[in-house]
């Protein structure tokens, strides 16, 4: 769990959206724009289990069984 409230902590300094996840087919996604982060964030945030996606957000397999 620990993990996932940094990782989300890292994506809160990016956006705030009104919906800023949601969960389908075991895939956690994040809608925070991979442009917007920082290199040493998107490091972080790949070695928490989170990786940018083509669709203008994060995805993440670790955090997204639902």
């Amino acid at each position: 769990m620990d993990e996932l409230i940094e990782a989300l902590a890292i994506f809160r300094k990016y956006a705030s959206p009104e919906y800023p996840t949601h969960c389908e087919h075991d895939v956690l996604y994040v809608n925070v724009d991979p442009a917007l982060v920082s290199a040493e964030d998107m490091r972080r945030l790949g070695a928490l289990g989170f990786s940018a996606s083509d669709e203008d957000c994060f995805t993440s397999f670790k955090f997204g069984s639902c």
